[in-house]
């Protein structure tokens, strides 16, 4: 019964094992992008490149806020890929219990927080008044339904920890269905704007979340129990060792993206309308290596807790391939067809001009990226959370010295190599880290 409904990745072949795993995962997130770049065109065609503005602009706060709460879950789901690798079935159990606990708090937390300050962060980073208000309307929104998102993501953090990426990726194709279609409804039937755009986006998500509590409820290693809820500060702080630094890894990232953003601003409507196509599809095509990476925490964590370093070594191999390959392909397309991929979703010469700028440069170094999910991804499931958040750091420092020194120099492309140099900088330190660690197991494995 159990192995009908969790997925052991500590035997069998690894290549098949990362695959199977990999796929739902690639599709469901490549389904998210894909409906965010349908979602642009929507708006942009739509509502107009004002409104496409706004929605983009509140893309680097919402990271921040959102990016948080992902990183909770993901440090989350390694506490509890271990102890399922490891068979240890009542810790898993307790651990599932206090990250609830956990999830209902900082919810409130952050809602309360990102609702207060939305309005005065905008304002600092040089919002226009032309798009200000839309980005209010749509962020109060989003920020307001934090408990769906969080819920979603506390919720396929448990099932892929489990081993199971096909759950998720139903979710994602029934939500990204119906988000679609409320989109389509609110703007061009109910005339709704912004407003509607962040309606349907709640609305979906909380499918999704219904879709994945449907699974859980028939997974019998994971029924909790009362006693399950018993206070253990243990287990909290161990959820918490493995879970903030991934989450502080996100936002400090996303403080950096912030930097941009408020410089990008500065220079006027278009160039946000710009870099807000450029943020899209730089998310669409990098997903392969995000997924892959997402493959390699599940496996490296069940993996580390079963004490089978060698299979992490082969799960390295089949992972950085995977990366390889996808990286031939799409960073070809930025390359070869920027001007192309931006009228897809702008209608102004002059955005679409700015991305046809920045893809290329991306295009050619997004290597870095997918090797940095990787690797960034073996460190975090091996219980390294610290080195990841400090390339976290590392990224934002990054990002913000190369755009003051740059901008100004040589405009809006600075923004494509402050991206570039932050990945390659995070890269580095997390490559290191993750060699030295697992040689130190290996070898004392032994």
């Amino acid at each position: 019964m159990e192995q009908q409904q969790t997925y052991n990745l500590t035997e069998g072949k690894v290549s098949k094992l990362i695959l199977r795993f990999f796929f739902p995962v690639f599709f469901s997130n490549m389904l998210q992008q894909i409906y965010n770049v349908a979602d642009t065109v929507i708006v942009g065609k739509g509502l107009g490149d004002n409104a496409l503005a706004a929605v983009g602009n509140m893309s680097s706060l919402t990271y921040f806020v959102i990016g948080f709460s992902n990183g909770l879950a993901g440090g989350f789901s390694i506490i509890f890929a271990q102890h399922y690798g490891a068979n240890k079935y009542d810790e898993l159990r307790r651990s599932i219990a206090s990250a609830i606990k956990l999830c209902i708090i900082i919810t409130i937390v952050l809602t309360t927080g990102s609702i207060i300050a939305l309005e005065p962060v905008l304002k600092l980073i040089q919002t226009s008044n032309l798009i200000i208000d839309d980005s209010l309307t749509y962020g109060y929104v989003i920020f307001g339904g934090l408990i769906v998102t969080i819920g979603y993501n506390l919720c396929g953090s448990i099932l892929r920890s489990l081993g199971d990426s096909k759950t998720p990726f139903i979710a994602i194709v029934i939500s990204t269905v119906i988000n679609i279609v409320l989109n389509l409804v609110f703007i061009f039937v109910f005339d709704k704007g912004v407003f509607g755009v962040a309606i349907a986006t709640i609305i979906a998500q909380f499918i999704s979340v219904l879709v994945c509590l449907r699974k859980l409820k028939k997974i019998d290693i994971i029924q909790l129990e009362i006693r399950d809820f018993r206070r253990s500060i243990a287990m909290v702080l161990e959820l918490l060792k493995n879970g903030v630094p991934m989450a502080l890894m996100n936002s400090i990232t996303s403080i950096g993206i912030m930097v941009i953003q408020y410089f990008v601003n500065g220079l006027g409507v278009a160039f946000t309308s710009a870099y807000s196509v450029c943020g899209k599809y730089i998310n669409l095509f990098i997903e392969p290596g995000c997924s892959t990476g997402i493959a390699m925490s599940a496996f490296t964590s069940q993996n580390y807790g079963a004490g089978k370093y060698k299979r992490i070594r082969e799960g390295l191999h089949v992972s950085l391939i995977i990366v390889t390959i996808a990286y031939i392909v799409l960073g070809a397309a930025m390359v070869l067809i920027p001007e192309t991929l931006a009228g897809f979703m702008l209608t102004g010469e002059k955005p679409i001009s700015l991305v046809a700028e920045f893809m290329p440069i991306c295009g050619y170094t997004m290597i870095f990226i997918n090797f940095l999910f990787v690797y960034r991804s073996g460190c975090q499931a091996m219980g390294r959370p610290f080195v990841p958040m400090l390339s976290g750091v590392l990224e934002m420092v990054i990002r913000v010295l190369i755009i003051i020194l740059f901008v100004s120099k040589i405009g809006f492309v600075a923004t494509a190599w402050a991206n570039t140099a932050a990945w390659l900088g995070a890269l580095i330190l997390n490559f290191v880290a993750f060699e030295v660690n697992l040689r130190r197991k290996m070898k004392f494995s032994r």
